[in-house]
């Protein structure tokens, strides 16, 4: 089967397309036939060696995809083959015509949501909720900015918070952007714009909670949004940065960090159920940026990295 290996760390020219033995189904195992395939930025970090934690050289990168169940092992029940399912996990690696998965880390994906938004939810749908409800701990009522939201985890936050009541800002740096964060739902303005905080300052007494994108950027500046006993959630950071600690005293603001992967499997499962639930309502519908073939992955990396990306880029194998 084809498949995109990676031998060495490094820029994304070590994206190298080449042919693997079918995969052997296992114990608690199901075998998916990929359909799609998510593309997440932490994949770049982990292609380049500068992640936390990384696998032994070769591997097939990629965690999301949504497909077809092809064959399930022994002792796994709750599939069939021929069921519709994402991942927000794989074992032998997502980028690829066919995936192993532990059977507990594919969900079902709904008859109105396509392969392509499957490819959205695992990784990206998951932060969000992750970010709002269980790191955020955000409620009914609240105000909340998703710094950044014109990317696949902020338009899923914007739509997830919207549903559970809360009011939304948005931020974005083009008028596509802009255009989509308000289709979602929630009050949108340029960061590009200078006068962009200012802005926010004047109309609001502060947000409750903040999902943000871009850490190494925006963190002083949203401590200063923050209304007293807010809480900035960190999604995203490309590099350091300098704050002063009393920012958060006089509010006794919080600062938090978030890594889906941390999440234990009993909030795993809470999500995902939250997940299903939202997507067969309508709340939730992934938005699809671009979709690309296999072959053109190191673009598709290069792509994600990029500001400007409306929604979620997706591979066919």
């Amino acid at each position: 089967m084809k498949v995109i290996e990676v031998s060495q760390f490094g820029e994304p020219d070590v994206l190298v397309l080449t042919d693997r033995p079918d995969l052997t189904v296992g114990n608690g195992q199901v075998l998916v036939r990929v359909e799609a395939i998510g593309v997440n930025p932490v994949e770049t970090y982990i292609r380049a060696g500068t992640y936390p934690r990384l696998p032994e050289l070769p591997y097939v990168p990629g965690g999301n995809i949504a497909g077809v169940v092809q064959a399930c092992g022994t002792g796994v029940t709750e599939w069939q083959v021929g069921d519709r399912v994402y991942s927000a996990a794989t074992i032998s690696g997502g980028y690829a015509e066919c995936a192993l998965c532990d059977s507990n880390m594919i969900f079902r994906l709904p008859d109105a949501i396509s392969f392509d938004q499957g490819a959205a939810v695992g990784v990206p749908a998951a932060t969000a909720w992750r970010a709002l409800f269980i790191r955020g701990g955000g409620k009914a009522g609240e105000r909340v900015l998703v710094h950044g939201a014109s990317g696949s985890v902020g338009l899923a936050a914007i739509q997830l918070a919207r549903a559970a009541g809360m009011s939304v800002v948005g931020t974005a740096g083009s008028t596509e952007g802009i255009k989509l964060v308000e289709e979602m739902g929630a009050n949108a303005l340029n960061h590009r714009q200078a006068d962009y905080v200012q802005k926010m300052v004047a109309t609001n007494a502060g947000f409750d909670l903040i999902i943000e994108m871009l850490a190494n950027k925006n963190l002083a500046t949203d401590l200063e949004l923050l209304a007293p006993g807010g809480r900035v959630v960190v999604v995203g950071s490309r590099g350091p940065i300098e704050i002063d600690p009393r920012a958060t005293m006089g509010k006794e603001s919080d600062i938090r960090g978030l890594a889906v992967f941390n999440a234990s499997p009993e909030e795993t499962k809470r999500t995902h159920a939250a997940l299903a639930a939202a997507m067969e309502c309508g709340t939730l519908r992934p938005v699809i940026s671009a979709v690309m073939p296999l072959a053109d992955v190191a673009r598709a990396h290069r792509q994600v990295m990029k500001d400007g990306n409306c929604g979620k880029i997706v591979l066919h194998p």
